[in-house]
C-alpha cells in the first residue's frame, strides 16, 4: 500500500510540472523531478527551503555521474542500502555485477497488501455480489456460514482491485501504465485459484484502466478524437471485478463454470455499468471519470447522444430477456427479485424490466458545468 500511496505523490506533483518548467520534459524526467522535489519537501534539522536551494546550487555541480555511480557501488558492497528520497523509499540491489540501477521496493516481500480504506470501499460491492451471484452457485447470501467460508479471499481480491483502481482514477490526467494484477495473480496462483479465465479477466481489467485513462485524457484534451469502439470496449470491460470474484466461487466451489449464467450475466453487467453511469453522471463530469454518457455526448453531440445511447439499452435489453428465459425458472425468478431490491435500496434502475431508464440533463460545457460548480459550493467542501 505504501508503494501506492508514493505513486500517487509522485504523480500529483508531476501534474504541477507545467507550472514549473515549460521545456515539456520526458516522462522520466518529470518522474525524477518529482521525486527530488518531495525530498526537498522533507525536515531536515533547522534547514529551510532557502537553505537547502542555496545548498545545492552551491554543491551539485561538484556531484557527477561517475561520483554517484561509484557511491552507489560501494554501499552495495557493504549488503542492501535502502535511502529515502522524499516518501519514496528507493532500494539498491546488494550485488551490483555491472548493474547500477535502482528499484521501487514491492510491499512486504513481494506480498500483495490492501489497506483498510481500500477494503471498506469495497464492501458495499461484496454485498452486492453476495447477494446477486451466490443465487448462481446454489448458495445462500442469508447464510452466515456460505458467506464466512470464502469471504476472506473474496474480500481480499475486491479489496486489491479497488486500491489499484482508485490509483488509476487518479491518474487519468497523465496516462501511464506502471501498475499489474502481478503480485495479486502470485496470491491466487500460490492457493491454486488462478485460472486462465481468471488471468484473462485481470488482463481486461488493466486493458479498461488503460482506456478509461485514454479517454478521458481525450476528453479533457478536446482535440483529440474518441472512438465508439473504445467506449462499448470499455463499458464491457468494466465489470471485470464481478467476473473474477464469479470465477473464484467456481474454483472455491469446485465445479465447472456454466458458460449459460456467465454469459446472462456478462449482459445484466452491462446493463448495470450503463444504469451506474447515468446515476452518477453529473459526479463524473465532476471528476472526469469514465461514464459512457459522456463519452457518446463528445462523440454524437448532446443532441444525438441520449437517442444512441438508448438503442444500445434497447439492444441489450433483447438479449439479457432472451437470456434471462433460458436460465432456469426459479433462478430467473430469484434474480429479478433481487433486482427490484437493489433497485429500491439504491434508488435507480439497474437492468430491465425495472422502472424506466432515465438519461439525466447533458452538459454540453463540462469546463464551464465544473466552473459554476466549484463558485457555488460552500469553501472546505468538495
Amino acid at each position: 500500500m505504501e508503494e501506492l500511496k508514493e505513486l500517487e505523490e509522485v504523480q500529483n506533483v508531476m501534474l504541477m510540472m507545467p507550472a514549473i518548467d515549460s521545456s515539456s520534459p520526458s516522462a522520466d524526467s518529470k518522474r525524477f523531478l518529482a521525486n527530488f522535489t518531495l525530498f526537498m519537501m522533507q525536515p531536515c534539522g533547522e534547514l529551510d527551503m532557502n537553505q537547502k536551494c542555496t545548498l545545492i546550487s552551491d554543491h551539485f555541480p561538484k556531484i557527477s555521474s561517475a561520483f554517484l555511480e561509484e557511491a552507489l557501488c560501494q554501499l552495495c558492497d557493504k549488503g542492501e542500502y535502502t535511502f529515502f528520497a522524499g516518501n519514496a523509499c528507493i532500494a539498491a540491489d546488494s550485488r551490483c555485477d555491472g548493474d547500477k540501477s535502482v528499484q521501487l521496493p514491492t510491499d512486504s516481500e513481494d506480498v500483495a497488501m490492501v489497506a483498510l480504506d481500500s477494503m471498506q470501499r469495497a464492501n458495499s460491492t461484496l454485498e452486492d455480489f453476495c447477494r446477486s451471484y451466490f443465487m448462481f452457485h446454489e448458495m445462500d447470501a442469508n447464510s452466515a456460514e456460505s458467506i464466512f467460508k470464502y469471504l476472506p479471499l473474496l474480500s481480499f481480491t475486491e479489496s486489491y482491485m479497488y486500491q489499484l483502481d482508485t490509483i488509476n482514477e487518479n491518474l487519468v490526467q497523465f496516462p501511464i501504465s506502471d501498475f499489474t494484477f502481478r503480485k495479486l495473480a502470485a496470491l491466487l496462483e500460490g492457493y491454486g485459484m488462478y485460472t486462465d479465465r481468471i488471468r484473462n479477466e485481470l488482463k481486461c481489467g488493466e486493458e479498461y484502466w488503460a482506456l478509461e485513462r485514454k479517454l478521458c485524457c481525450a476528453l479533457t484534451r478536446k482535440q483529440e478524437e474518441i472512438q465508439v469502439e473504445d467506449v462499448m470496449k470499455a463499458i464491457h470491460l468494466k465489470s471485470f471485478d464481478y467476473r473474477v470474484l464469479n470465477l473464484l466461487l467456481y474454483q472455491l466451489n469446485g465445479k465447472e463454470v456454466n458458460e449459460t449464467h456467465m454469459e446472462f450475466l456478462s449482459v445484466s453487467e452491462f446493463l448495470v455499468e450503463i444504469s451506474d453511469d447515468l446515476f452518477d453522471y453529473e459526479d463524473d463530469v465532476l471528476e472526469n471519470n469514465f461514464n459512457i454518457l459522456r463519452m457518446f455526448v463528445r462523440i454524437y453531440g448532446a443532441s444525438s447522444a441520449p437517442t444512441l445511447l438508448a438503442k444500445s439499452i434497447t439492444e441489450a435489453e433483447e438479449k439479457y430477456s432472451y437470456l434471462l428465459s433460458a436460465l432456469d425458472p426459479q433462478l430467473a425468478l430469484t434474480y429479478k427479485r433481487r433486482c427490484e431490491e437493489a433497485t429500491k435500496e439504491g434508488g435507480k434502475v439497474v437492468g430491465p424490466p425495472l422502472g424506466t431508464w432515465c438519461i439525466p440533463p447533458i452538459i454540453e460545457d463540462e469546463d464551464l458545468y465544473r466552473y459554476e460548480i466549484s463558485n457555488t459550493r460552500p469553501p472546505g467542501t468538495s
